[in-house]
């Protein structure tokens, strides 16, 4: 029966080694210093040369050793050959030979632990049958150093120290510590280990060994004895064969008659002869091992079966194959999981998903972030006329007017401006149609559950499905929502009422009211705030009649010099010195008096003498505007002034510097820098040639360009209001709520095929691996379970 429990724990050692179990087997460690002699300890229990040796740190993996003692055969019975033999668990080989033995420890070293002297936590399990043996499990350990030797790690020593810790703390284990005697007891480092882990020293085995290399006149009987560091299990002391009787390869047999002779005729030794030396050290061990086997039954059972309840819930966390093979059941279950796949995408969409994240937002709320905070920063940080120049708009609505001046903003240039603006909003607005729909790819991805995760190719079935949906709805809800940017572009609605209270707001917020404006301006320009300036208007101040009918039209047919008239135009020309306007300023020709004596007033009277003395002119004037007065146009006539004087009218090549500066194209005569006459053949190559820095605005240009521009805001904050809320909804209901709708037909209809079942359903390898050997580490539970609960405590 002993024998029996010890096999029983080996049994389960091999196995939960392979399988990866986690119950802890009652074991003999072996620790001690480098050079300690543990390993010619262990060779003389086996009574075989079997172990690496060499200078420096020899072993470097753990060695469980694990000695079965086989009866000799009987006379008579059949025999195979050979009565002992070693067995790697590693390698299904046996080896009678122990020198082969020996290498394949060493191969099995280089192999995991490197050629540098560095050590491994992987073990090498080696059993050993023999009649010479008893039954017992020792792990030997690699030496305790201090000083990395050659190319060990520069760690050596922590590493060993960390290896030795994990198999001494189990507190299955009983430690074997071997000590040099030839060394002070309180150096011994196996001592010092052993205490850390151990402090009463319940589970320590003190193993003494050089007894025989002591100093002459000293030993170590105090310390046999347990007067000197006591252990509840005693020291034992033994001698081992010298390293010259190694290299003679002097028997076991001799080594351990030597032994026994040594306890025998020694001085102090002689008395505790019994209870030292080899023989007894393997006894002891086997009984140690077997009592602390028995106390441990107990705590093993309970560990067990915790153990087995635990496997059982992994090993159904896998299912049962069986299910996954019957036809009859395959339907029900694939139709089961496309069912909850589908509930947890639209959960997850919900935000009713049981596995909510507290950590980072996910679902349903990611959605919401991109359209609250993504999309509308994306769309409160355009800037509705950051691309629109103030000679951008001036040019704008000189092209509206075509060849006619204005007497209002044209609307159209509000128009041709404002649509390529409500364009920006485009961008935005697609861009958010995309951040959503990988959203729904990402929510998608992340449906699974754990019986699901058994079945990948099922999984990527249902994910290729919706993302397929997904694609489907994609571009329908881009063509809709660029549909909403086109929709606001094509109908500019300037009666919307928040429009309509913006333009008011921006009319109030003009710099210019009717109080501020000179007392020069008429009643045409209070209704249209054209700019008024403070030079003489045709180049001589306005008189108006004293008769009432000039006094009544002084009111209705006034102009300023915002306002220019041909026949101002005409005057303006003709005196050089005054200031030149741009054309933009010419709206509405008045006929204007040049008869009317100087009078200081406000404005000057308009009569039909006007017209008659401009009659002959407007068309030099017109010419003379744009191109200056030694323009292409005609030679005017000289004409007489009131004074008497001959007044010069027309080409002057005399003033040719001073006239330079005036009309549209002041200072830009020839692209060379000549003072060439324009013709309207080079018209085009000299309005190319004009930068737009040399154009300044007037203030009537200003004041029109300053208020499309804030109508442009106005009626955009309008439109990027109706897209905020719009291009939401929409995304909603195209692609996310349709989806939602309608993503189990889709799963039911693409995938619920019987032709399909066997291949969705097959399994992952290494889930078919892990559950294999998940049920092989249940059955070995339920096995030893069984096995120990069969030992008759009674009878041990």
């Amino acid at each position: 029966m002993d024998s029996d429990l010890i096999k029983l724990v080996n049994r389960l050692q091999e196995t939960f080694s392979n399988l990866g179990g986690e119950l802890d087997m009652p074991q003999l460690v072996v620790v001690g210093s480098q050079s300690a002699g543990k390993s010619s300890v262990l060779e003389t229990i086996v009574g075989r040369d079997f172990l690496p040796r060499g200078q420096g740190i020899v072993t470097r993996r753990p060695l469980v050793l694990q000695l079965i003692h086989t009866p000799v055969p009987a006379e008579g019975e059949p025999n195979q050959g050979y009565t002992e033999w070693g067995q790697f668990l590693h390698l299904d080989k046996r080896f009678t030979d122990y020198n082969e033995l020996r290498k394949e420890i060493e191969q099995e070293t280089f192999r995991v632990a490197g050629q540098n002297k560095g050590v491994s936590k992987l073990a090498i399990f080696l059993k050993i049958y023999s009649p010479d043996v008893l039954d017992l499990t020792l792990v030997d350990l690699p030496g305790l150093t201090k000083i990395p030797v050659g190319d060990q790690p520069s760690d050596i020593e922590r590493q060993i120290r960390n290896l030795v810790l994990d198999y001494i703390s189990n507190p299955n284990s009983v430690i074997l510590a071997v000590s040099a005697a030839n060394v002070d007891l309180a150096n011994s480092e196996s001592l010092q280990l052993a205490r850390t882990v151990d402090p009463q020293g319940r589970r320590t085995i003190g193993v003494l060994t050089k007894l025989d290399l002591m100093d002459a006149g000293t030993n170590a009987l105090d310390i046999l004895t347990g007067r000197v560091y006591p252990l509840k299990l005693g020291f034992i002391g033994v001698v081992n064969r010298s390293q010259q009787e190694i290299n003679v390869e002097k028997s076991m047999q001799d080594a351990l008659e030597k032994e026994t002779a040594f306890f025998r005729n020694h001085p102090s030794y002689r008395n505790i002869a019994h209870k030292n030396g080899t023989k007894y050290l393997a006894k002891t061990l086997n009984q140690v091992l077997l009592n602390h086997i028995r106390e441990k039954l107990p705590d093993m059972k309970a560990r067990l079966n915790t153990l087995m309840g635990q496997a059982q819930q992994e090993l159904s966390s896998f299912g049962d194959a069986a299910i996954y093979g019957d036809k009859n059941q395959q339907g029900a279950l694939v139709l089961r999981l496309m069912t909850q796949f589908a509930r947890d995408f639209v959960s997850s969409i919900d935000g009713t998903n049981i596995d909510i994240s507290t950590k980072e937002l996910s679902g349903g709320a990611r959605i919401y972030y991109i359209f609250n905070d993504i999309f509308g920063q994306a769309l409160s940080s355009i800037n509705s006329t950051h691309n629109l120049e103030d000679q951008d708009i001036r040019t704008a609505i000189r092209n509206s007017m075509g060849p006619r001046p204005s007497l209002f903003v044209p609307e159209i240039a509000f128009d041709l401006l404002v649509k390529p603006q409500i364009k920006l909003l485009e961008a935005p607005s697609l861009r958010c149609v995309e951040l959503v729909y990988e959203e729904l790819v990402k929510i998608c991805h992340n449906c699974t559950s754990m019986e699901l995760q058994r079945f990948p190719r099922l999984h990527a079935q249902l994910v290729e499905v919706v993302s397929d949906l997904l694609r489907e709805r994609l571009n329908p809800t881009s063509e809709y929502t660029q549909s909403l940017i086109a929709i606001q572009a094509a109908y500019i609605n300037t009666n919307h009422p928040a429009f309509v209270s913006g333009s008011m707001s921006a009319q109030a917020s003009r710099p210019q009211s009717r109080s501020q404006l000179p007392p020069r301006v008429s009643f045409y320009v209070l209704s249209r705030p054209y700019p008024a300036s403070a030079e003489p208007v045709n180049g001589v101040n306005s008189s108006a009649e004293d008769d009432d009918d000039a006094s009544s039209q002084d009111t209705t047919s006034s102009a300023t010099t915002g306002g220019r008239s041909v026949s101002s135009t005409l005057h303006d020309r003709a005196h050089p010195a005054a200031p030149a306007f741009n054309s933009a300023t010419v709206r509405k020709p008045h006929r204007v008096s040049h008869e009317q004596p100087h009078r200081p007033h406000s404005a000057m009277a308009a009569t039909g003498a006007a017209g008659r003395a401009a009659k002959g002119t407007a068309r030099e004037t017109f010419l003379d505007y744009f191109f200056g007065q030694n323009g292409p146009g005609p030679v005017v006539p000289d004409r007489q002034t009131n004074t008497g004087q001959i007044e010069r009218v027309g080409r002057d090549t005399s003033t040719a510097d001073a006239t330079l500066n005036s009309g549209l194209m002041a200072g830009r005569r020839s692209l060379d820098g000549s003072n060439a006459a324009f013709d309207m053949k080079s018209l085009g190559r000299h309005i190319e040639a004009l930068p737009s820095e040399s154009m300044n605005m007037s203030v009537r240009e200003e004041m029109e360009t300053s208020l499309i521009r804030s109508l442009i805001a106005s009626y955009f904050e309008i439109v990027r209001q109706s897209i905020q809320d719009l291009v939401p909804k929409a995304i909603m209901h195209l692609l996310v709520n349709h989806t939602s709708q309608h993503v189990q037909n889709r799963l039911v209809a693409s995938l619920y095929k019987p032709e399909l079942f066997a291949d969705m359903l097959n399994e992952d390898e290494g889930l078919v691996a892990e559950r294999t050997r998940v049920k092989a580490l249940l059955d070995a539970y339920k096995d030893a379970f069984k096995t120990l609960s069969e030992v008759n405590m009674s009878a041990m």
